[in-house]
């Protein structure tokens, strides 16, 4: 339940993370005109199939649903879906025409990224989030039906989430921290007016959870520390409304907080108090007693409902995969659906009445595509096609897992990508892709960074070093306190494990990542000098103690918890410099390649100023790529271009022509 840097890229490194939660120029060759357009011949490494550039794999569409929780992804008329897409090159709102698929665009930001919400309950207005040049201060906008956007919730260094609608569709809850700038309230807004009061006045500043659609009840997450927390709940209708901790508990237990049930009656929440994974539990507001939901071998990662609550919507991470379930909770029974083309499903919403779903699909040769289902009628529709047609993809390579054993036999998973070129005969250089976090997860899906890599030639395995999520709470808490250190020796031993492979050559092995993936780059390279031949950092921190003493305000619900796991700046500051690869730079001997954006706000501009510094003061070569309109991660497709040429152009001279000194 970590949340230290989520990077949202077209790099796959979520979290984010979406997060989470994740791009390269041309190799070598010339245009085949025999291929599809924008795609090369093979260069110097035999690939059977055709090689594409990377302005080709970024006119690859990113493509979201809108809704969640309350929210409503059906227009009031149920003919249209909400949408956010990338189509014009940045992020904006978009409605999908379920009988045609035609897409309207409803934003038209050319600069900011602009994520569609929900539709307002009872017209064809919307609403949508956006920040000022990726320095992740959301706004929340309603854009009226003649197209107007109004800015609703105002204000300087103001960071809002949209939570909900009523019941009856006359107020919406938005949680600001207009007040404190560290605490998040929860306001009503009157659907007609957007007049907002404050609902609750989180003084205490804890995570707010969910707010119940009836207004009564909000429930809200004390991260105690990264491996404890406690879930509150407060009775707005109560007359001291003095938050109730319903998680009582001795010892290190994590829970969270998954949504209120549509008629209120519960509460329904994470814990990993009875194993290894997160559960899924109940809290009844009846009488206040507890009871088990979904049981897995894996995390559950989300629970949600229909509008009604007849269906449930369970996530489960399952080694890096996420399997849904949905369930008719009148019978017992999953819910019949067509059959629908091979990927994960995600982001299910009901419409209205419940008789149609949409829905995502997507996996490791196809990037997301929204699909539709009448659930009486069994009719399914692919509403996007999201691949770029001038790909073919049949070119493109299939995730799998694998494991190795790292330094001290600890097993350790991860998913590789193997070029179709790749064999003893003719090894290829290969990349450690490291994940953001600490705690993310790499997770098999749709990457045109990574695909374009693949395609140009270089295997790339995403390892899940110790401290990822996803495998369990003694894994992910094996690095807590140690950053840089058993989880650096496991990019490490990846390298190693990559180098054992008889399809990768053994002196062309790189290491990539971004947001703590980047750190970790960056660390090899300083404390592992000759692990690597290269590295690639992405919006990486490379200054513990700057980042720790320049947390953004609004991440105080989470500050104590980070702090526990990665240590106080007040006292452990020792540590840190230790740990941080800016202070040990004068070991850096191989290239590298650092990537930064200009409104950073979790990982500052200075940071990578300081690191291309003191690697240039060392003579060795680094390369600097700065984004001027981005924050921590790329939202606009042009500078993901940019960056995939970097990507490419440095590993094709630096990593596959090894001409670095030894």
């Amino acid at each position: 339940m970590r949340k230290l840097i989520a990077l949202s890229v077209a790099v796959g490194l979520v979290a984010a993370c979406s997060p989470s939660e994740t791009t390269s120029d041309a190799a070598a060759g010339t245009t085949d005109a025999s291929a599809a357009p924008g795609a090369e011949s093979a260069g110097t490494t035999a690939n059977p199939f055709a090689t594409y550039d990377a302005e080709v794999f970024h006119a690859t569409t990113s493509v979201g649903i809108a809704g969640g929780g309350s929210a409503f992804a059906f227009s009031q008329d149920g003919t249209r879906i909400l949408v956010s897409s990338d189509e014009s090159g940045v992020f904006n709102a978009y409605s999908i025409d379920i009988e045609t698929g035609e897409t309207t665009a409803l934003t038209t930001s050319d600069t900011d990224a602009y994520y569609a919400l929900t539709w307002l309950p009872d017209s064809d207005r919307i609403l949508v989030s956006a920040d000022q040049g990726g320095n992740e201060l959301d706004h929340i906008y309603v854009r009226d039906e003649s197209g107007q956007l109004y800015d609703i919730t105002p204000g300087d260094n103001l960071k809002a989430q949209f939570m909900g609608w009523s019941d009856d569709g006359s107020q919406m809850w938005v949680a600001t921290n207009e007040r404190d700038a560290a605490a998040f309230d929860v306001h009503a807004y009157d659907t007609a007016s957007f007049e907002a009061v404050v609902a609750f006045e989180n003084t205490q500043g804890l995570q707010i959870g969910d707010m119940s659609s009836d207004g009564r009840y909000v429930a809200m997450v004390q991260n105690v520390s990264s491996a404890d927390a406690n879930i509150f709940l407060v009775d707005l209708q109560s007359p001291d409304s003095e938050p109730l901790l319903i998680t009582p508990h001795e010892g290190n237990i994590a829970y969270g907080v998954y949504g209120f049930t549509p008629d209120n009656t519960a509460l329904v929440y994470a814990t990993n108090e009875f194993g290894e994974f997160n559960q899924a539990w109940t809290y009844s507001m009846a009488d206040g007693t507890h009871a088990p939901l979904v049981e897995a071998d894996w995390d559950v990662m989300y629970v949600s409902h229909s509008p009604s609550g007849r269906y449930r919507v369970v996530g489960i991470n399952e080694d890096g995969r996420t399997a849904v379930s949905i369930t008719d909770t009148s019978s017992g029974e999953p819910l019949a659906l067509p059959d629908l083309p091979a990927g994960d499903i995600g982001s299910v919403r009901f419409s209205r009445d419940e008789s149609e779903i949409a829905f995502i699909i997507n996996s490791s040769t196809s990037p997301s595509n929204v699909h539709w289902v009448d659930l009486e009628t069994q009719e399914h529709r692919q509403l996007t096609d999201t691949l770029n047609p001038a790909i073919d993809e049949s070119h493109l390579v299939t995730a799998t897992v694998e494991r190795f054993n790292s330094f001290d036999g600890l097993e350790i998973p991860g998913i590789i990508y193997r070029p179709v070129q790749a064999s003893a005969d003719n090894p290829v250089p290969a990349l450690v892709w490291v994940h953001g976090g600490p705690g993310g997860q790499s997770r098999i899906g749709y990457s045109a960074t990574i695909q374009h890599l693949v395609n140009h030639g270089y295997a790339v395995y995403a390892v899940n070093n110790r401290g990822s999520s996803g495998y369990g709470k003694t894994f992910f808490h094996m690095d807590d306190r140690r950053h840089g250190q058993e989880d650096l020796g496991d990019v490490v031993a990846a390298g190693d494990w990559l180098r054992s492979l008889d399809w990768v050559n053994e002196d062309q092995v790189g290491v990539i990542g971004g947001s703590y993936g980047g750190y970790l780059t960056a660390a090899a390279l300083a404390f592992h000098p000759e692990a690597f031949e290269v590295g690639i950092n992405i919006f990486g921190v490379t200054n513990w103690v700057r980042t720790l003493e320049s947390i953004p305000p609004w991440w105080g619900a989470f500050r104590d918890a980070l702090y526990d796991e990665m240590g106080d700046p007040a006292t452990d500051g020792e540590r840190h410099r230790a740990i941080s690869p800016l202070f040990h730079a004068g070991n850096i001997i191989r290239p590298m390649l650092v990537v930064q954006g200009a409104n950073d706000p979790r990982v500052l501009q200075v940071e990578s100023d300081d690191l291309v510094e003191a690697i240039r003061a060392n003579g060795v070569h680094v390369e600097y790529v700065l984004f001027p309109d981005e924050g921590h991660g790329f939202q606009r497709k042009e500078n993901r271009i940019t960056a995939s040429n970097a990507f490419v152009t440095f590993l094709d001279e630096f990593l596959r022509g090894n001409t670095q000194d030894e």
